[in-house]
């Protein structure tokens, strides 16, 4: 949506002070640790942007609370897969040898949204080390989460996701829908252990040096997710309100992929 047609549909502008207030009468607490997904723009027009939402968040959890916020780069995976859209053949091996090897610091995120990109360049913010699927932090528990993702296992329970299950952390959708909802991906993994894998790689730093690292993935399917959103909505597991103009959920991340996984165990895996 174009900027003017925001404006257009905001009754006032949205500060940090009003949304800190529609946050916390969603239910927003101090001292949790919130793994949040963001489209900016259902929030309607925004005084300051992305960086008032990254302030407004961080004033509703306050300090005692961690922050996170997926970071992923697919462009750092095999070009080889690219769909959307898809390169020539034979510009394949060109782009591996050549993609930027991945830098926590550096990487931008893809197609993570205005406030993802900003929230993991944010001061003091830590970003987890795989190079397609990191997640970035900032808080008393960010060191914690973000130690440890293994390439083949980025949404398992070793992961950034895993600590955030263990640590009853809880998810946010604020404005963007139930398929952006990464926690689902660890659901897939407890629904279905034997999911086909394919074959991915990324450049990265081994030793000093950039080098093309292979490794192997499971397969998913995020076209379930907002099916499944739905129907934890219905068994009464998330708090749904307005922030902004932006309908948002609220929801524990272990009870809301325990039931996910549940769903899935009871349906057809992806091939």
């Amino acid at each position: 949506m174009a900027e003017h047609d925001i404006i257009e549909t905001t009754p006032e502008p949205r500060t940090r002070d009003s949304l800190m207030h529609d946050l916390q009468r969603l239910g927003v607490e101090p001292g949790e640790t919130l793994l949040v997904h963001c489209a900016m723009s259902k929030l309607g027009w925004v005084s300051g942007g992305a960086e008032t939402i990254v302030r407004a968040l961080l004033g509703a959890i306050t300090v005692t609370g961690t922050l996170v916020m997926p970071s992923q780069s697919s462009q750092l995976s095999d070009p080889a897969h690219w769909q959307a859209p898809a390169v020539p053949q034979n510009w394949i091996e060109i782009i591996r040898a050549t993609l930027p090897a991945f830098d926590p610091l550096t990487t931008p995120t893809r197609d993570m949204g205005t406030v993802a990109e900003l929230f993991r360049t944010w001061p003091a913010a830590q970003r987890s080390l795989h190079p397609t699927c990191s997640f970035a932090a900032l808080g008393p528990q960010a060191e914690a989460i973000t130690a440890r993702q293994p390439l083949s296992e980025p949404f398992g329970a070793d992961g950034p996701l895993g600590h955030l299950y263990r640590s009853a952390a809880r998810i946010l959708l604020l404005g963007a829908d139930f398929g952006a909802c990464t926690a689902f991906h660890m659901a897939e993994r407890m629904a279905w252990p034997a999911l086909a894998r394919i074959s991915e790689g990324s450049p990265l730093i081994v030793d000093g040096q950039r080098r093309w690292v292979g490794f192997d993935i499971a397969t998913g399917d995020a076209d379930r997710f907002p099916e499944i959103g739905e129907e934890l909505v219905r068994q009464g597991l998330v708090q749904t309100g307005l922030v902004g103009s932006a309908t948002c959920h609220l929801m524990s991340l272990p009870a809301a992929v325990d039931a996910a996984a549940k769903i899935m165990a009871g349906q057809q895996p992806p091939s």
